[in-house]
């Protein structure tokens, strides 16, 4: 018979407590996500690389890169395939020869305004179990637990 681990407090309990039904919720929300935009013509990695440029403008590699969570290698490779398809092009900056800005194209623009309002009434009903005011107040609490666990940088994880 196989005994549960022991918890050493109620504080790691409770984080524990936290973080599983933190993924939980993230996978089911992300998985409608992920549907939603796929039943378009995107893919949802190409999505949140044509949303960031769409709500933040024009953007080096690096900073969608930052803003999608997505390494390097597979950004170029999505890139290619928007620029491939006249969604997204390339800008050389005229100050800095070697920065390289992203852009939508007209028909990138287009796209990405017709498809926004459906994905974001996607996202407010995966979220509609929650009053607006709970929504802020998760929001704010999920940002200062993500930007604390940043700053601590892994403590703990460390095997001895």
């Amino acid at each position: 018979m196989t005994s549960k681990p022991r918890v050493t407090s109620d504080e790691q309990a409770a984080a524990l407590k936290l973080w599983v039904v933190l993924s939980r919720a993230h996978q089911t929300v992300a998985e409608l996500a992920k549907r939603d935009v796929e039943r378009g013509e995107l893919s949802l990695t190409e999505f949140a690389v044509m949303e960031a440029l769409l709500h933040k403008g024009d953007l080096t590699a690096g900073e969608v890169s930052r803003r999608v969570l997505l390494r390097s290698g597979s950004l170029t490779y999505v890139i290619d395939k928007l620029v491939e398809r006249d969604l997204i092009r390339r800008r050389v900056c005229d100050e800095d020869k070697r920065r390289t800005y992203l852009q939508l194209t007209t028909a990138g623009n287009a796209l990405m305004r017709r498809i926004w309002p459906g994905h974001a009434a996607a996202i407010e009903l995966a979220t509609s179990g929650l009053t607006l005011t709970e929504k802020r107040t998760v929001a704010r609490l999920l940002k200062k637990m993500g930007l604390h666990a940043e700053s601590a940088g892994g403590a703990g994880t460390k095997s001895g």
